[in-house]
């Protein structure tokens, strides 16, 4: 589990700047530097001495890269109201950004496309990807709320059609271990080793003559009643939420890796 899912929860706000700026590995100096403030200031924040403003923790949030999240609890912390609201996707006020997230997962298609939330869980898909889950064998990991994680690396779901798990899940390991490292977030750090401790095979050592493809991007190679398909995926985010649900909403698009996998998805 990540160092930072470890430590205790802080209570003033200097205690938050302080762990803060220590995941950042970032000195006092440094931080100051960047946010264009004096050493002595910044340490008394730290130390309680000195009350920031508002606008000094959205800046020092903004330099030490929080999320939107972890940005209205330093507010708290500092006596402030959140900035931030986070709604649920299904209110009302969300309708724009919920169209534009079915027009891309759609548009899509007839490749397999999914959005997710900061824990994984399934938000909405395209139709290209139920097709996919047929051979899921345990049920109760297709009960919302569905983890796509753990859907797909748990050995009752999708790990045994995976044909490189080992690789596959070492790329998911380590794009989880980046997140927890962004955020913090016990929960997602829970989950990190949940999934570290499913049984897989290691990951094979990459060979010098590899090839082209294999070097840009790992692709997700996959048993499906039509044959092994190949894909790579990309992440797509909204450039500048200032909602929390939003800040965290992800869509993850596969193209297809080969010409049979394509083939296989246009029918033909």
């Amino acid at each position: 589990m990540n160092d930072a899912a470890l430590s205790p929860a802080p209570g003033s706000f200097g205690d938050h700047l302080r762990l803060w700026r220590r995941r950042r590995r970032l000195s006092q100096l440094d931080l100051a530097l960047d946010a264009e403030i004096s050493q002595k200031h910044l340490s008394f924040c730290e130390s309680g001495r000195a009350r920031p403003s508002r606008e000094m923790v959205l800046r020092l949030a903004e330099h030490l890269g929080v999320p939107l999240r972890e940005r209205n609890a330093l507010l708290l912390a500092a006596g402030y109201a959140p900035l931030y609201p986070e709604r649920r996707l299904d209110d009302p006020t969300l309708a724009a950004a919920r169209e534009a997230v079915t027009r891309v997962l759609e548009g899509h298609e007839p490749y397999p496309a999914l959005a997710v939330d900061r824990y994984w869980t399934l938000l909405a898909m395209n139709a290209a990807v139920p097709p996919l889950l047929a051979g899921v064998a345990d049920a109760a990991l297709l009960e919302p709320p569905v983890n796509v994680l753990r859907l797909s690396l748990h050995p009752g779901g999708l790990a045994p059609a995976i044909v490189n798990l080992g690789d596959w899940r070492a790329h998911i390991l380590e794009r989880l271990a980046r997140q927890v490292a962004t955020t913090a977030d016990p929960i997602l750090a829970a989950l990190a080793e949940e999934i570290a401790a499913y049984p897989a095979p290691p990951p094979d050592v990459p060979s010098p003559g590899g090839g082209a493809a294999a070097a840009i991007a790992l692709p997700l190679r996959l048993r499906t009643p039509l044959g092994e398909l190949a894909f790579v995926s990309t992440v797509t985010v909204f450039g500048t939420p200032v909602d929390v649900t939003l800040s965290e909403l992800a869509i993850e698009a596969f193209f297809p890796a080969d010409a049979a996998t394509k083939r296989a998805l246009m029918g033909r």
